[in-house]
């Protein structure tokens, strides 16, 4: 009774040249048409799809253990010397507290860049008993979701549970099916022992989708290795988080949850709220949509557009000019602070991977969904950069 679904990063790039010449002496222009499409459109999707029936708090907690050092992997990957924008979705199944109607399954999130909304709702999830159908989520991931549909697009979904992979009256093999026209690839992810769920077709739904099997104990804690350079990275975050200027409706309250997402993965583990701020310090942890240092970033003329209301209180009263000037040392600031953290972090992730080939290699949930995201990646044309 318990399935989680983890899915798929992906991207994109689209491409259309064409050019019209006529038969005659004097030849028409070219004919305009859409330009080829850059590594800046390109993404990752992954759309992480939860059972969250009663007997699957070990998985729940292995994801909410693992979010950020999955983000920090698919930072590592560069397309044509760029990182793509990353986009995640959340959906729960499986819970008997879900309509029956909907096959007992609940879109959490669609495809968001905004990671803090993934970590809030992520924690919030709870079990309850229920009936899981893999196929029946795989399929409204497929038709719901705004995929990608350019060529290099990575579209990956990621399934795990411990029940029969067929049940339900939506065949998993139509689902998975479709997925791949779309071209998303199917991964599942077995909680229990490899041949079990060889038996109960987890391996099957894999094959069909292209993608990879794998087996985990969810019950197993995941192991953290403490650093030399946790503590300095956390008080880096910290700085960090005062180059922040909230603006808009709602900017004081994602202010507020950038902090209790921070607090959230300190619950975790120090390792985890480090793994956390090296997300932080990445050009895929964007908000834009509540920070005016990432607003100006996108758009010059924000500053100068922004009502005095929409501001915190202290700011309201400055000009325009004032508040460029602020904005401008935050963003300087923002900036330094970042390319520390970089630096910090390739040295704690040299640290880790010294440390990982003395131990025995866990297999949990993370390392699970990263070691086959990098090989998806590989096949796709990415490079990777620690």
């Amino acid at each position: 009774m318990k399935s989680n679904l983890f899915i798929s990063a992906l991207f994109a790039i689209a491409f259309s040249i064409t050019s019209c010449h006529s038969s005659n002496a004097n030849p028409k222009p070219k004919t305009e048409i859409e330009k080829p499409a850059t590594a800046s459109n390109t993404k990752i999707q992954v759309a992480l799809l939860l059972d969250t029936s009663s007997s699957m708090d070990g998985l729940i907690d292995q994801a909410k253990s693992r979010l950020w050092n999955i983000v920090n992997t698919l930072t590592t990957l560069k397309y044509e010397g760029k990182t793509p924008d990353i986009e995640i979705a959340l959906y729960e199944y499986g819970n008997d507290g879900l309509s029956a109607k909907s096959n007992y399954i609940r879109q959490i999130t669609p495809l968001s860049t905004d990671l803090d909304l993934i970590s809030e709702k992520l924690f919030a999830l709870r079990t309850n008993g229920g009936s899981e159908y893999c196929g029946a989520v795989i399929q409204d991931a497929t038709k719901e979701l705004k995929w990608a549909t350019e060529n290099n697009s990575m579209k990956l979904i990621y399934i795990a549970g411990n029940e029969e992979f067929n049940q339900g009256k939506i065949s998993y093999k139509e689902a998975i099916s479709n997925a791949l026209k779309n071209g998303i690839y199917v991964n599942t992810i077995f909680c229990g022992d490899k041949t079990e769920g060889i038996n109960i077709l987890w391996k099957d739904g894999a094959d069909r989708g292209k993608g990879k099997y794998f087996n985990i104990d969810s019950d197993r804690a995941v192991e953290y290795i403490a650093t030399p350079y946790d503590d300095e990275i956390a008080k880096c975050d910290e700085k960090m988080n005062k180059t922040y200027i909230n603006y808009g409706a709602k900017g004081a309250e994602k202010k507020m949850n950038q902090v209790m997402q921070d607090q959230n993965a300190k619950k975790v583990s120090a390792s985890n709220y480090t793994d956390r701020a090296v997300s932080k310090s990445k050009a895929v942890y964007k908000n834009d949509s509540w920070d005016l240092v990432d607003k100006a970033k996108d758009d010059a003329s924000a500053i100068s557009k922004i009502k005095k209301e929409e501001l915190p209180t202290e700011l309201q009263n400055k000009s325009t000019a004032e508040l460029q000037k602020i904005v401008t040392e935050k963003t300087k600031e923002r900036e330094t602070i970042q390319k520390e953290i970089s630096v910090l972090a390739k040295k704690r992730q040299e640290y880790i991977d010294a440390e990982s080939k003395k131990t025995k290699k866990q297999d949990d949930l993370g390392n699970t969904i990263n070691s086959s995201i990098i090989a998806f990646a590989k096949v796709k044309g990415y490079t990777v950069e620690k």
